[in-house]
């Protein structure tokens, strides 16, 4: 700013001579640019800057000296750009990565306010709808309070930039990042986390960073560096990983039930990866970024803190070691503490220790927990390391409710309970990327009075839905495709007692209640969360000891370094969530916690399925009824034509998604059934041989009834497909406007359908198998009149093959010798014939009676002969076919002949019994049943 004044004067000579100076001085500068790029950072251009020009730009334009850093992470290009937009922030970046860009601006209050002991720190993360260029939907047109995505990716921000702050530097901080355009290829988040960073490094804001913020996914066993939306989809792992140059800040995992071995591979290499985007930072930092500004810092004097000390540590120790003492005892014996020291510095006059001393009681109080765990391995409630709190499990808590269930881990309680809901209950999502819908949600509640507090109710929560996501995505690994089980699933927790991890009771309380609903998940998911004591050498910052704890408490988890939560199930991780309070800790202590976490979330898992195992029966008497159908335009069309009529007819809710998936919801099974029904009726589907469907008759005529089904498809009811027995007049069994249940049994090349009533009706109830093959008539003479008249079959004689062919011998023979007698007669006179003319013509009438017994000799032999080509409508006993096995059954086989008819074998004692479906085999007709059914045996 210095030189830009001494410009100043010059400016009325014109802007000829103030071109040329500007040039002289981007040519003196460009010969050392390291020795003046601090003091001229605002006013040094890019190489590519309009202001290298040889003529000074046109009087009215201004041009903006940009900076711009540009590299490459896992085959994505990706560029940070400051000063071009946004000039005024304290700090400000745009990063960019193909067509998707994120502004992201920081802001810092020029004064602390006194007493304050935290750091206020706000990030607001947006999304706004031009970015992916659409209008919003609301009624004003207004993007409206930020949605759950967008607090989610908020906190994604703060979660690692957070440790980095410097202790006591408690200055209101406030990180705005804007969705600026969207290809909706790549997730913003990542992408906001690392633009954050950079923008901090700009600012004046005293900060100990950069970080890297990075993506993983994998797919087909590969591990995948930023992937798109796409590529996600076909993951099972979603990693966001942050760190610094050598220590690991923040982890957030998605996967369905990765090893602890694979996600170990993927966090190591995910590491180098991240790191990638801290030196592009720094360079930007180099060249374009302020001077850090001196902040006061918020800290007691030494002199206060041993005085503090030396009144509060000998009674913190000895409550704080005392493991009778439970959470409500330990907070009213701190509360005693730090009233009994408030007393006493205000009788010493010691006002800056009077400022600052519960924020001292609380740093010895956790110097004293510290202390005994590194030292003697003893927690605060006498528990070993690695050692699960008491655990109580209940499912079915309100048996009227879906489902429902209660967890317990010492004083941490969850009520979960499981509403079912249709598809069209699923929560609309607006985000720019991701899925349009959602079918499974958690919601989890935090009320007050789980902490014994006084505090106002409000709305979203940023804690209340980060917990609830966390949980929801531990739990949506384990439930089922939703084509296999359509319903739309939401899970309220209740949290009805607080000492830590209760978003790691809400997975486990969640479990039990989607079994107790009859939800058909897999098996039970379990979490646990991990703690992190730790002592660090006040020269290097490194650690020298450290203690891993296992199912952490509320106040471990507010005196350790680190809240590493951990779901899944037997077979692996479903979610993760690592959170920690110092400037980083390294990635090998991460790895080793694994461990130890899944040897606690296995003991929790025996505890559960101890309780329930196995997903019960639907609640029949609250859970509604769900069934899915796929139509086509035209279908959908019909079908909102006749949906309000269904819907009041059937007392069902019918509901249409745009990709044609009509979703039919009702209380009972019957409700369904009927709605399917109307729907077939009314509207249709595709038509499907053997299937059963309702049908008016439209018309009738003399070989049939032509039937209306399906949606206004026409097919025809022939006159033999009306009843088993024969029918000789349509009208006589339907008329025209009945309804009935036909079953479609063909379709020709026309595709003209052929329906069928008797198809539908009871078959007989005499198997074909139990017709017997020889029936031996009765004598009659022994029975009365009504005996024979209550016989319900009449009396049938069953010749054998040979007497069958005997028979034909007879009639042929008889049919010869009335031809001859016949003719003789006619050509002969009424007078009685000499001895002598009948000897010629019975010589020749016995040689016409041999020709015929050959003929019928050899038609039998060729009889015998299996026959392949036939009409079954021709067969008589004795003939012998090849047939095909059809079907077996427990006593004998169903045949199928070469026409398509079917007739039937009984196995006889003793005789073959092993077959297979489409064997040929000769076989004889030995009779037919009373039905008609042919009756065959075995050709050896």
């Amino acid at each position: 700013m210095a030189m830009r004044k001494k410009l100043h004067p010059l400016m009325a000579a014109g802007p000829s001579l103030l071109s040329a100076l500007r040039l002289s001085l981007l040519r003196s500068i460009s010969t050392s640019p390291t020795r003046f790029s601090s003091q001229l950072s605002e006013s040094v251009p890019e190489p590519d800057s309009a202001l290298e020009s040889d003529t000074s730009p046109p009087p009215g334009v201004k041009i903006l000296d940009s900076y711009k850093e540009e590299f490459e992470v896992g085959s994505r290009v990706i560029s940070f750009q400051t000063r071009k937009i946004a000039r005024i922030a304290n700090g400000a970046v745009l990063i960019s990565m193909d067509d998707t860009n994120v502004l992201s601006a920081v802001s810092c209050a020029r004064s602390g306010e006194g007493g304050r002991d935290f750091l206020p720190l706000t990030v607001n993360y947006q999304e706004k709808q031009y970015a992916q260029g659409v209008i919003p939907t609301t009624y004003m047109r207004r993007e409206g309070a930020p949605k759950e995505r967008e607090l989610l990716c908020g906190r994604l921000i703060d979660r690692p930039i957070r440790p980095l702050f410097p202790p006591g530097f408690y200055h209101e901080v406030q990180v705005t990042a804007d969705v600026h355009s969207s290809d909706r290829n790549q997730d913003p988040d990542v992408m906001a986390a690392n633009a954050t960073s950079a923008a901090l490094m700009l600012s004046d804001i005293p900060w100990n960073g950069p970080i890297g913020v990075i993506r993983v996914g994998r797919i087909d066993g590969k591990f995948v560096f930023n992937p798109t939306m796409d590529e996600l989809n076909l993951s099972d792992l979603n990693l966001v990983y942050a760190c610094t140059k050598d220590k690991t800040l923040m982890i957030d995992v998605q996967a369905r039930e990765i090893t602890d071995r694979d996600l170990q591979a993927g966090l190591r290499l995910a590491h180098p990866e991240a790191v990638k985007y801290i030196e592009p930072q720094i360079r930007l930092a180099e060249r374009a970024g302020k001077k850090k500004k001196e902040y006061k810092l918020s800290l007691v004097s030494d002199k206060s803190f041993e005085k503090i000390k030396s009144l509060s540590e000998a009674p913190i120790q000895e409550v704080f070691t005392d493991p009778t003492y439970g959470k409500l005892e330990r907070g009213e014996a701190l509360d005693k503490i730090v009233q009994t020291v408030k007393a006493k510095l205000e009788e010493d006059g010691e006002e800056d220790g009077l400022k600052y001393v519960s924020k001292t009681i609380d740093t010895i109080r956790k110097q004293v927990i510290r202390r005994r765990i590194i030292e003697k391995g003893l927690r605060v409630d006498g528990r070993q390391l690695d050692e699960v709190r008491p655990l109580y499990c209940e499912s079915g808590t309100y048996p009227s409710l879906h489902g429902s269930s209660l967890f317990s881990r010492d004083e941490t309680q969850v009520l979960c309970t499981v509403t079912l809901g249709t598809p069209g209950d699923a929560q609309r999502l607006d985000s720019i990327v991701g899925p349009p819908t959602k079918r499974f949600m958690l919601h989890y509640r935090f009320p007050s009075f789980s902490i014994d507090e006084v505090a106002k109710q409000g709305g979203l929560n940023r804690r209340e839905v980060g917990h609830g996501t966390l949980a929801e995505k531990a739990l949506l690994a384990v439930l089922p495709p939703e084509d296999d089980f359509p319903y739309t699933v939401r899970i309220n927790s209740e949290v009805l007692g607080s000492d830590g991890s209760t978003s790691m009771a809400t997975v486990c309380a969640g479990s039990m209640a989607l079994m107790d609903a009859g939800i058909p998940v897999r098996e039970h998911v379990a979490g646990v969360s991990m703690g992190l004591v730790s002592e660090v050498d006040p020269a290097t910052g490194e650690i020298t000891d450290y203690r891993i704890l296992t199912d952490i408490l509320g106040l471990e988890d507010h005196s350790g370094d680190m809240d590493f939560k951990i779901a899944g199930t037997r077979k692996g991780i479903t979610a993760i969530q690592l959170d920690i309070k110092p400037a980083g800790i390294p990635l090998d202590i991460v790895c080793e916690s694994l461990e130890p976490a899944r040897r606690g979330r296995k003991h929790i898992l025996n505890r559960m399925e101890q309780e329930i195992s196995t997903a019960r029966a639907m609640n029949v008497g609250s859970a509604p009824r769900v069934a899915t159908l796929k139509f086509s335009n035209d279908s959908i069309r019909k079908l909102h034509f006749h949906r309000k009529r269904i819907e009041q007819e059937a007392g069902a809710r019918v509901s249409v998604s745009a990709d044609g998936t009509v979703a039919l919801v009702a209380k009972t099974q019957t409700a369904i059934d009927k709605v399917l029904e109307q729907i077939d009726f009314l509207v249709g589907r595709p038509v499907e041989l053997g299937k059963v469907y309702k049908g008016v008759i439209a018309s009738i005529k003399e070989y049939g009834a032509f039937v209306e089904f399906s949606g206004g498809k026409q097919g025809l009811l022939h006159k033999s497909e009306l009843s088993h027995d024969p029918v000789s007049k349509v009208s006589d069994v339907v008329s025209v406007g009945q309804q009935l249940s036909l079953m479609c049994i063909g379709q020709d090349i026309r595709g003209n359908l052929t329906l069928s009533l008797k198809a539908t009706l009871p078959t007989p109830k005499k198997d074909l198998l139990d017709s017997p093959v020889n029936v031996v008539p009765q004598p009659l003479k022994d029975k009365t009149t009504e005996d024979v008249i209550s016989n319900s079959e009449p009396p049938v004689i069953i010749r054998s093959a040979e007497e069958c062919n005997s028979h034909d011998v007879l009639n042929e023979l008889e049919l010869l010798t009335a031809k001859k007698m016949s003719s003789k007669v006619s050509k002969t006179s009424p007078r009685t014939s000499s001895s002598k003319d009948n000897k010629k013509p019975a010589s020749k009438h016995s040689l016409e009676v041999a020709d015929v017994l050959a003929q019928i000799t050899k038609k039998d032999a060729d009889d015998k002969a299996p026959k392949e080509h036939f009409s079954s409508g021709q067969m008589k006993i004795g003939d012998v076919v090849t047939a095909k096995v059809h079907e077996i059954r427990s006593h004998g086989l169903v045949l199928q002949l070469s026409d398509g008819e079917r007739g039937m074998y009984k196995f006889q004692e003793n005789g073959k019994k092993d077959f297979e479906v489409g064997d040929e085999v000769d076989v004889l007709l030995s009779t037919f049943s009373t039905k008609g059914i042919p009756i065959f045996s075995l050709v050896d």
